[in-house]
């Protein structure tokens, strides 16, 4: 093969939820440059028109957490450019209004508003996109979980328990999914990524978050997007099911 090809995406559709801002809007930028036509899909329109916009791709706009919506953009999206072969889903939140408490004094809603994004909403567009994938036995999906779903971080109980269960779905839907086709779903960990999810967040808990990575900084949204690429590749095609680190040295397993 020739080397420049590797990890081309030339004619493939792609899906990037959270597309319009921090570690998505990496991976939009970056799929797109390796040729995927990529649907940009945010809660946020002047975020989703800009990124598409600046990428050659499409603004999908809505509320992942509403099947009327997600019927209508995966509907959109199929109709403007085909069939989605790579679902990235990166949308999420770290709590709910900045309500960082322990667990004792969160309510009812501070956890299914997180879980209801982070989870249902991720289950949902697995849903709507893997018919396609399975009618044609190809497909990627990329999960964006987080460190915490695997350390839990304190304060954070919400977020770090959508996000182990991010992982956990992974495995599950992989396994369901052997058999048909070359459909790989993998997630990824970041530890802390300097995204605008950090303002969800105090300092305090930022510096507890920092001092726990030996590389001693901040990961970059442009890394993420690098490791992503990758698994939204055809060259990914011996990996599925996996819980891929990028954490700079924090992940213990």
């Amino acid at each position: 093969m020739n080397a420049n090809a590797f990890f081309r995406l030339d004619g493939q559709v792609a899906v990037v939820t959270g597309g319009g801002q921090g570690i998505g809007e990496a991976i939009c930028r970056r799929l797109a440059a390796a040729g995927a036509k990529v649907g940009v899909f945010d809660l946020s329109r002047e975020n989703a028109q800009r990124v598409a916009a600046e990428i050659g791709g499409i603004d999908l706009v809505g509320d992942l957490t509403k099947e009327a919506d997600l019927e209508r953009i995966f509907g959109d999206i199929t109709s403007l450019a085909g069939p989605v072969d790579i679902l990235v889903n990166n949308a999420g939140v770290a709590s709910r209004k900045g309500r960082d408490l322990p667990i004792w004094e969160l309510v009812r809603d501070d956890w299914e508003y997180v879980l209801n994004i982070n989870v249902v909403g991720l289950a949902l567009c697995c849903k709507m996109a893997l018919p396609g994938m399975i009618a044609k036995k190809y497909g990627r999906i990329v999960n964006i979980a987080s460190i915490a779903g695997k350390e839990g971080n304190p304060k954070m109980a919400p977020y770090s328990a959508s996000k182990a269960a991010v992982i956990c779905l992974t495995k599950s839907l992989a396994k369901e999914l052997v058999g048909k086709g070359d459909i790989c779903v993998n997630s990824v960990s970041p530890a802390v990524i300097q995204t605008p999810i950090l303002e969800q967040l105090n300092q305090e808990q930022i510096n507890m978050m920092l001092s726990k990575i030996p590389l001693g900084r901040t990961g970059k949204p442009e890394e993420v997007a690098a490791l992503v690429h990758f698994l939204a590749s055809p060259e990914c095609s011996f990996t599925t099911g996996f819980c891929f680190d990028i954490s700079g040295g924090r992940a213990t397993y």
